[in-house]
């Protein structure tokens, strides 16, 4: 198995490289600069850069691409792009997603980032990165969205275990929605080689 990671080096997008790597599967990072890359393989690039041709051979590409400050703007376009380049292949694409966006409801009419109490500075990249995952459902490509649990933390061990859930907010028997991004890496290259969850939003936790 043949994938690519854009913005492979960042925090979340190195993790899912590492954890592919180990599993045997053949890593293309996608990066802005040579010394950037986390993988023997790699490919220079803006998102915006890459084309059509560059995406071609592989069975899955990762989004794992941050912004933040005033770039959370990026969110929707970046995510046009890759839908623009991966129609009528049989690529898959696969989005590190946030948790902002997850419904607190069956409805499915309040969303986290709508809720009272939200961190005010994290609602707008929330909002953006809802908007990029509307993008996603009403394209035709082959994809998944993976939310991370509201309390997504970098520094939390690697327990090799998750909890996978949908597109409602969810918590363990405390009341607790965390995951690690170790743990998050797990989920992500689980779905990677089952493929399970075509064209789905899906949320995992501890």
């Amino acid at each position: 198995m043949k994938i690519a990671i854009i913005g492979a080096n960042g925090k979340e997008g190195s993790l899912i490289a590492k954890e592919a790597e180990n599993r045997g599967i053949e890593v293309t990072s996608i990066v802005r600069s040579a010394e950037k890359s986390v993988t023997d393989k790699y490919l220079v690039r803006d998102v915006y850069d890459i084309t059509a041709d560059d995406l071609k051979g592989f069975d899955a590409v990762v989004d794992a691409l941050g912004f933040f400050g005033d770039s959370v703007k990026e969110y929707v376009p970046s995510t046009k792009h890759l839908i623009d380049i991966l129609k009528g292949s049989n690529t898959r694409l696969l989005a590190v997603g946030g948790a902002g966006s997850l419904y607190l409801n069956a409805e499915h009419t309040e969303q986290l980032f709508q809720s009272a109490g939200f961190p005010a500075a994290v609602k707008p990249l929330s909002e953006e990165m809802g908007k990029a995952l509307d993008l996603l459902k009403n394209s035709d490509i082959n994809w998944t969205y993976i939310s991370p649990a509201a309390d997504f933390d970098h520094d939390a061990e690697r327990t090799g275990k998750y909890v996978l859930a949908g597109e409602e907010l969810t918590s363990d028997n405390k009341g607790q929605s965390k995951i690690s991004y170790a743990d998050y890496a797990i989920a992500m290259v689980d779905e990677i080689e089952n493929n399970k969850y075509k064209n789905e939003r899906i949320s995992v936790r501890w």
